[in-house]
């Protein structure tokens, strides 16, 4: 007869691997994907390292489920705001505006989720949110696209550039803790759009 685990031991072990969870997420912005070690996630969480093992196999198992609870929060972010009224250039924007002011926030974090050396699951899942955020911008541009404000376009190619190209902008920053580089991205991406960047830059 298979064993059940009682209402008391779930609820135990669920409150646990929530533990972990948050501790694994305290150690990923504060240490980076490199310092995200199985160990040093046990040692906050105050549990042993087999219970961390228990509901992750793998550091790269933790570590993918830390990537999709925050690539889930960031897209909401980002998705939020380019739903507030405004036309089609100041919506998207305004999505780099919040995506970049987020990451300064956050920047080990950040620079995880986009550019530190990872294993191939959570590449895998970096491309998940790239994906995402390359939806909600892309359907802004079609947007732009339809009424005139933008010329003809692939939205999705714009999109995905415009992605790639602000991950690229915001590595420097992250590492090295100025934001000047940010500064221009906002003119980039309205010229990139074939928009006018006139009282934007």
């Amino acid at each position: 007869m298979p064993y059940r685990r009682t209402p008391k031991v779930q609820e135990r072990l669920d409150a646990q691997r929530g533990a972990v969870l948050a501790a694994a997420l305290e150690q990923l912005a504060e240490r980076g994907y490199a310092g995200c070690s199985v160990s040093a996630v046990a040692e906050r969480a105050g549990v042993a390292v087999g219970s961390v093992y228990r509901h992750f196999p793998t550091k790269a198992a933790l570590v993918v489920e830390l990537f999709r609870q925050v690539v889930s929060r960031e897209v909401e972010a980002v998705r939020a705001v380019s739903e507030r009224p405004g036309t089609p250039a100041e919506r998207v924007v305004a999505v780099f505006d919040t995506f970049a002011s987020r990451a300064l926030k956050a920047p080990r974090m950040a620079y995880a989720l986009l550019a530190e050396p990872v294993d191939a699951p959570i590449e895998a899942e970096r491309l998940v949110f790239r994906r995402a955020f390359r939806d909600v911008v892309a359907q802004h541009v079609a947007d732009g696209v339809r009424s005139g404000e933008f010329p003809a376009q692939d939205a999705e190619v714009t999109a995905a550039a415009l992605v790639g190209a602000a991950a690229e902008v915001l590595i420097g920053p992250l590492t090295t803790g100025s934001a000047d580089e940010v500064s221009g991205l906002r003119t980039f991406v309205l010229r990139s759009l074939g928009g006018s960047d006139a009282g934007h830059s």
